[in-house]
């Protein structure tokens, strides 16, 4: 279909790689235990839709472009790295709220600005990751034959694959993670350290991509 090959074990691939723990499940991880199931679940959309991005530039060629320029990866790298830190710093340098003090701000701050918020947090670290760039370039081409006419429609179906098995697993873990992680959520103390340590894993994060090489 679409000179699409192997699908069953592109399948199965997806379903491997979703369970191996990676940058992506590690931040998702992070999110739900610093600030419950609705961020990490907004997380893991916002991933999935920079995953959707990627797809996309796999099926036009972008992403071929970008792997094959030396200048272009350094500066996603770095861009991405830098985005990581910040974010791991502001989680390190937040000041703990009573449980009464965190629903005003909610309140105050509304609902769907902190969702959309999340939301692009989770897509630009997933976009500005240039590991994930070369994977799509790398993982793709192997279950789309060479001699196919509609190899956009191709990679634009795999992409599809990819992205819903990915939200599925995403939200799994989101879900297990918050839950194990809510009822600390009233206790300020602890949940000053976790953010500290949510916070410290991301710097970890932004280093190792900054350091990453092709």
């Amino acid at each position: 279909m679409f000179g699409i090959t192997h699908f069953g074990f592109f399948v199965v691939a997806v379903f491997l790689l979703n369970v191996t723990p990676g940058p992506d499940t590690a931040y998702i991880v992070g999110r739900s235990v610093a600030q419950g199931r609705g961020a990490g679940l907004m997380s893991a959309l916002g991933i999935s839709a920079g995953c959707c991005v990627h797809s996309l530039a796999c099926a036009f060629g972008l992403t071929a472009l970008l792997a094959a320029s030396a200048t272009a990866f350094t500066v996603i790298k770095f861009v991405g790295a830098m985005y990581l830190v910040y974010l791991g710093v502001r989680l390190i340098l937040t000041k703990p709220e009573s449980g009464q003090a965190a629903g005003e701000a909610r309140a105050c701050a509304g609902a769907p600005r902190s969702l959309r918020q999340l939301f692009l947090q989770g897509f630009w670290t997933n976009v500005l990751n240039p590991k994930v760039v070369l994977f799509f370039v790398s993982f793709f081409p192997q279950f789309v034959s060479a001699g196919s006419g509609n190899k956009t429609v191709a990679f634009l179906t795999l992409g599809v694959v990819f992205v819903v098995m990915s939200m599925a697993w995403n939200s799994f873990v989101a879900w297990i993670a918050g839950s194990v992680t809510r009822r600390f959520s009233g206790n300020p103390g602890v949940k000053k350290w976790v953010d500290r340590t949510v916070g410290s894993a991301f710097v970890g994060l932004g280093v190792r991509l900054a350091t990453a090489t092709r």
